[in-house]
């Protein structure tokens, strides 16, 4: 993947689909999403929740208290306002989140972890810390793990920061 592929014009499907950014744009996504598979496929077994479900019980973890908007909730999952709602409401019904009223805004509501939610994110990371050693790490050679982790974080906060806002 040099500087000479970068420059080479692309004139037929073969050479788009050979190309060396496209295939390598193409492993890293097929290894993304047979790693959410593998990942989120245990998380659900040993769990009782889905991978999605455990995402924002993290993204609540992290926000602690007062809590979290919808809105934000959404934008953090790139949902929209009905899609983050659904799913909110599900997790509300399996106790993992209560909604609260704001305290700035006595109209707005906020989503917070119950104790459930709490535990079961607690129960959820430590297997999912363990999935991630044996499916993500140890394919990796050991000098290459700390700067490939560092790429990806570069590679995420650059498409987060190329995304629009949503409504």
């Amino acid at each position: 993947m040099g500087e000479q592929d970068a420059q080479r014009e692309i004139t037929s499907a073969r050479e788009a689909a050979d190309d060396a950014l496209v295939l390598a744009f193409g492993r890293l996504q097929g290894a993304a999403n047979r790693l959410e598979y593998i990942l989120g496929r245990r998380i659900e077994e040993e769990c009782g929740i889905s991978h999605l479900m455990f995402e924002v019980l993290l993204i609540l973890g992290r926000a602690g208290e007062p809590g979290l908007s919808m809105r934000a909730i959404g934008q953090e999952q790139v949902l929209s306002s009905g899609g983050a709602t659904r799913l909110v409401d599900r997790m509300e019904t399996a106790g993992l989140v209560r909604r609260v009223t704001d305290p700035e805004d006595g109209r707005g509501r906020l989503v917070r972890l119950t104790p459930l939610g709490e535990e079961t994110a607690v129960r959820a990371s430590r297997l999912h810390v363990e999935n991630i050693k044996r499916y993500f790490l140890e394919p990796l050679p050991a000098a290459h793990r700390e700067r490939f982790a560092e790429d990806l974080r570069l590679l995420s906060h650059a498409a987060r920061d190329a995304l629009p806002l949503l409504p």
